[in-house]
């Protein structure tokens, strides 16, 4: 299916709501990726597809530079990285949460040649070539903020909530870093999904299943990365509406950080700085400019080897005015790269066995993400999988934000789309330490999400504590080389006193619960914690249910979640108020370590920063549109002046006027010249205001003969009208009065008109006359403005009565003795009245 009618087929699908409770809020999409940006506008009334940036392109290369003082994104910012290496930033996403001493930092800085630092965060900041230092959240935001412009521009309405994909090995520092960003950018997470799970969406939403769940692998070969995800599709029913829904499972996945489109232009680009350094004997790897413009020719080479057999690489002055010309072959690359060839399968072996799948299991290996096009990788998966079960039928480059776009909908309650339910699950072990109540220097170590946990999943954990302590919250094993494994620590507080008072109460040996919780978005927290004593019951129910076993000291196995939703349910019986009094809610203080997420404050002064670097960057292109126009007006008025005796301008303006003008005009160039560059907005605007007020009489001059016949024929339109209309009136006036019936109107109705007409008719040929020994270089005799005017009082006036309805005549009784058939010659009123309401 072409990528046109599947945009038609899921418009078909995209049902929007008729139910729209306040505004009709928009969903903003964002497929954000180490080279491009995707993005897609759920909005009602907007055609559901991708969004496209200024230049009508599809996707948006997810860099931000500056040039000079103006800053660029897309491929504005990537056309100058080789003029501006050191203000140029891309490949952000390698830096999303990385702490500063990363193996993935290093890695970053073998294919960019930007500058960075370390925040005090112990994470990454980039610095331009002026010393200014920017976060990677802030980066990060600016791109989602340009992005979020564009939406805004199309929606005709503000964009606040954003689903955005991640890679599913993201983990929660990755994740609050996203996070961190998109709020910085002003909008609100609506909510972060896998992107192999946004790519299943997207497939689900053009096909039906039957309730034999069927299996798919959705392969992404990206930029940064390479990830398999194993995905099962069937069709169920809702117990409780009876209604058919999809259901999609994650059942696991597969994947592998380092390789991707980044690393082949990295191995690309080594072909062509040993080339390079083997003909000219110099190390291009010292100039910085150099590097970029080969990062940016490995690219190219690399998009003509995925459909050629061998390349030429040139470019220009590429370092030491030197131009580099090199030819590289398919088979040359190839051998660069021959290590990688298994690690391109390995993620589609590895998410089979997570989710205790076969190869015979999967019905076929559906390819996605920008490098599945290079003829390597496809043979490394046909070599894997077997070229059968490769299936090429989603868009490589948009079916995850469009699959984001579709889910994101499903959020909202604006929109109606086809019913699509979906499960992800967790692509690392997470476990709570904490220290043992009995021996305080021993940790105790359980593991609460192991990995493959369905996101949404809630584990309470139950501890006999008598004082406040902490849960900490960590990966047991290394996420990846250099990042920390604490995610946060929980500070149960408020123990002593919730112990007392359950004891006062009667509770039986008191106990500490607290709720781990896997959001939907893969973030991991402690939601709520309470300290639980069953309370003895002395009552002769109670003292049976004992004796039966009901009652006891046994602290009870339910979720205390499932339990106080019961409770609130029955509150208002006497068993829910005595379940009320076995539990007291404490207090949870959390605390991140230095890789976790920014503070308030750190992401209101981020966002501060970034709105006046907005307010300034308008500030600027205002100022740069008034100098622009300024510099457009002078050139239009010296050609004016210059056009001859026969212009209209020439013949509606006096000699001493453009001679003043010229004057003027002389002095506002020598100044735009002088001062111009240096000028504020409001000089500029001043110095064209000054011209315009010279100006101003002449072209008024102009216009006003250009509009003076319509104008007068429009003043004698309604003289005529209103001449004729009182000429009908009166004579209706006269046969109303002989038939005995009121009129509609009174003689001193129609003697008002007639004056206004008559003054109306004397001010009109005096000004007409007046405006005939008029010269045209000379200001009207009688302005156009105030023929409208006065014609359109005299028009409101006659208006006034033609629409006035006809009195209503009263009926007198018959006299007695008169026959109901007298011959009388007296008219009838219907008939009578009928002529005279006609002008």
């Amino acid at each position: 299916m072409s990528s046109l009618s599947l945009r038609r087929v899921l418009t078909l699908f995209v049902l929007f709501a008729a139910v729209f409770e306040t505004s009709l809020a928009s969903v903003l999409a964002v497929d954000y990726g180490s080279d491009w940006i995707k993005a897609s506008l759920m909005k009602p009334g907007v055609p559901f597809d991708v969004l496209l940036n200024k230049d009508s392109k599809r996707k948006i290369q997810s860099t931000v530079a500056w040039k000079k003082e103006e800053r660029l994104f897309g491929s504005d910012a990537a056309n100058i990285a080789s003029r501006f290496p050191q203000d140029s930033f891309s490949s952000l996403k390698y830096l999303q949460g990385a702490p500063f001493n990363s193996d993935i930092v290093t890695y970053f800085t073998s294919i960019s040649t930007a500058q960075i630092s370390e925040t005090d965060r112990k994470t990454v900041a980039l610095k331009q070539s002026d010393g200014t230092e920017w976060s990677t959240e802030e980066l990060v935001a600016m791109q989602l903020s340009y992005v979020k412009k564009l939406a805004e521009d199309l929606a005709g309405e503000q964009v606040n909530e954003v689903v955005l994909t991640v890679p599913p090995y993201f983990s929660q520092f990755e994740r609050d870093s996203v996070a961190d960003a998109i709020e910085i950018a002003g909008l609100k997470t609506l909510a972060l999904i896998n992107d192999g799970t946004a790519v299943a969406v997207n497939y689900a939403m053009t096909r039906t299943f039957s309730t034999t769940p069927e299996y798919h692998v959705i392969y992404d070969a990206g930029a940064s990365s390479t990830r398999a995800t194993v995905v099962s599709f069937s069709a169920a029913e809702d117990p409780k509406t009876k209604a058919s829904y999809t259901q999609i499972n994650v059942l696991g996945a597969g994947y592998d950080r380092n390789t991707g489109g980044t690393e082949l232009d990295l191995r690309l680009r080594d072909i062509l700085i040993d080339s390079f350094i083997s003909k000219h004997r110099r190390d291009i790897r010292k100039d910085n400019r150099g590097m970029a413009k080969l990062w940016k020719e490995a690219g190219r080479v690399k998009t003509i080897l995925s459909a050629n057999s061998d390349a030429m690489s040139t470019v220009e002055s590429v370092a030491f005015d030197i131009d580099f010309k090199a030819k590289v072959t398919r088979t040359q690359f190839e051998n660069a790269c021959k290590d990688l060839h298994p690690r391109f399968a390995r993620p589609i072996h590895d998410a089979l066995a997570n989710a205790e799948l076969s190869l015979g299991n999967i019905s076929s290996v559906i390819l996605t993400g920008g490098s599945s096009r290079t003829p390597m990788v496809q043979a490394a998966v046909k070599a894997a999988v077997g070229e059968d079960r490769i299936a090429l039928n989603v868009n490589a480059d948009e079916s995850a934000v469009l699959g984001a776009a579709l889910y994101g909908a499903s959020l909202s309650r604006q929109f109606k789309t086809k019913d699509i339910r979906v499960t992800d699950v967790l692509m690392h072990d997470v476990q709570a330490s904490y220290l043992a109540s009995n021996t305080p220097t021993r940790t105790i170590h359980t593991a609460v999400l192991p990995r493959g946990s369905k996101h949404g999943a809630r584990k309470t954990l139950t501890f006999k504590r008598q004082e406040d302590f902490s849960v900490v919250l960590n990966y047991p094993n290394e996420v990846m080389s250099g990042f920390p494994r604490e995610i946060l620590e929980a500070n149960i507080i408020g123990i002593p006193e919730a112990i007392g008072n359950l004891t006062e109460r009667g509770a039986i040996d008191p106990v500490i619960k607290a709720t781990v919780v896997l959001s939907e978005s893969g973030f991991v927290s402690v939601r709520d914690a309470l300290a639980y004593g069953e309370i003895k019951d002395d009552s002769i129910t109670g003292k049976l249910k004992g004796l039966f076993g009901g009652g006891g000291d046994q602290v009870p196995e339910t979720d205390f979640e499932e339990e106080a939703e019961k409770n609130e349910k029955k509150e208002k019986s006497k068993k829910a108020l005595a379940k009320d009094q076995s539990s007291i809610p404490l207090e949870i203080e959390i605390v991140y370590n230095a890789q976790g997420p920014m503070n308030a404050a750190a992401k209101r002064a981020s966002r501060d920063r970034l709105r006046a670097l907005d307010n300034l960057e308008v500030s600027r292109q205002l100022r740069e549109e008034a100098h622009n126009t300024l510099e457009g007006y002078l050139y239009k008025l010296r050609d004016l002046l210059d056009d001859g005796p026969e212009t209209p301008f020439t013949k509606c303006s006096q000699h001493s006027e453009r001679q003043t003008l010229s004057k003027k005009l002389s002095e506002t160039i020598a100044w735009l010249h002088d001062e111009g560059e240096t000028a504020d907005t409001m000089q500029l605007w001043e110095k064209r205001t000054g011209l315009e007020i010279l100006e101003k009489p002449i072209v008024h001059r102009y216009k006003e003969i250009e509009a003076f016949p319509q104008a007068l024929n429009n003043s004698q339109k309604w003289n005529w009208s209103t001449r004729l209309f009182l000429t009908e009136a009166r004579e209706n006036v006269t046969a109303d009065a002989i038939a005995g019936v009121p009129s509609k109107w009174t003689s001193e109705d129609l003697d008002g008109l007639e004056k206004a007409l008559q003054e109306h008719e004397v001010w009109l040929n005096n000004g007409v006359e007046r405006q005939k020994r008029t010269k045209m270089n000379e200001d009207p005799a009688i302005e156009t403005k105030e023929m409208r005017e006065r014609a359109k009082t005299l028009e409101q006036h006659l208006q006034r009565l033609v629409r006035r309805k006809a009195p209503k005549v009263k009926k007198t009784p018959a006299k007695s003795g008169e026959a109901s058939g007298s011959s009388s010659a007296e008219p009838t009123e219907t008939g009578d009245r009928q002529g005279h309401d006609e002008l």
